[in-house]
């Protein structure tokens, strides 16, 4: 079933349901299984309630509540130019090398997985947008995106974090502030993901967006989706441009 050709609620299931999730991936958020269970529902109450100002949020996904996810979309635009590798070589999203392959001498884990994603994980985006829209007094920007494999060679990286599963957020120092400041922001910032968007700072948990610890992002915001199965890191999942990150749909309903 296309995403806007039913109401979605508890109970249901389907590829509609799945977009749903992904749309939804920074108010509490949950895996893009396609099943409509109890996480999927406090995802829906939490958009209703926090961005749609419901008094008493349903947890049902009408027409109105799918066009608002829309509007949602159109209020934090994401800029795809800011997200590209900065090798010059790869286009801007890698060449889709070494799927299959592992870093040498390291567990066959996702944390040394070399292939490089067809763009950037949808769900860490749109998870991006519902912090700019909980913190609206910030100024945002991305300041590492994606990062391929020939530009880890020429800047003596091995992590395979930003071959698109991660994005690294940055909130502008405002006058006066110094990087003390900034330190301090970027913890009350991943506090917020965590309470918001159901975040886990490090990567203990499976199929949890999880935050690097302060100590190893002191003055940004790193966001990744490694610790996800592999099922829903399918290139499915990836994009490469503003279109294919809101995959607008006709809404019916």
């Amino acid at each position: 079933m296309e995403y806007g050709e039913r109401i979605l609620q508890k109970g249901l299931s389907g590829d509609d349901v799945a977009e749903l999730q992904l749309r939804l991936a920074g108010f509490r958020g949950t895996v893009p299984d396609g099943g409509f269970g109890s996480g999927t529902e406090l995802q829906v109450v939490t958009f209703q309630r926090d961005y749609m100002k419901m008094e008493t949020p349903t947890g049902t996904v009408d027409g109105d509540t799918m066009r608002s996810i829309d509007k949602f979309a159109d209020d934090y635009p994401i800029t795809f130019a800011d997200l590209k590798c900065r090798c010059g070589k790869c286009g801007g999203f890698g060449q889709g090398k070494f799927k299959g392959l592992y870093l040498s001498n390291k567990p066959k884990v996702e944390a040394f997985y070399r292939y490089e994603y067809p763009g950037i994980h949808r769900m860490i985006l749109w998870a991006a947008r519902a912090l700019f829209f909980y913190v609206p007094d910030e100024k945002f920007g991305f300041n590492s995106c994606y990062r391929c494999s020939i530009d880890n060679i020429n800047h003596g990286r091995s992590s395979t974090n930003h071959h698109g599963k991660a994005v690294d957020i940055d909130a502008a120092l405002k006058p006066g502030e110094d990087k003390r400041d900034d330190a301090d922001k970027c913890n009350a910032l991943r506090g917020k993901l965590v309470e918001t968007a159901n975040a886990q700072i490090g990567w203990l948990a499976t199929n949890r967006k999880s935050l690097e610890p302060g100590d190893i992002a002191p003055t940004w915001v790193h966001y990744d989706v490694r610790s996800y199965e592999r099922k829903y890191l399918d290139d499915k999942f990836f994009c490469t441009n503003l279109k294919d990150l809101n995959n607008r749909k006709p809404i019916k309903i």
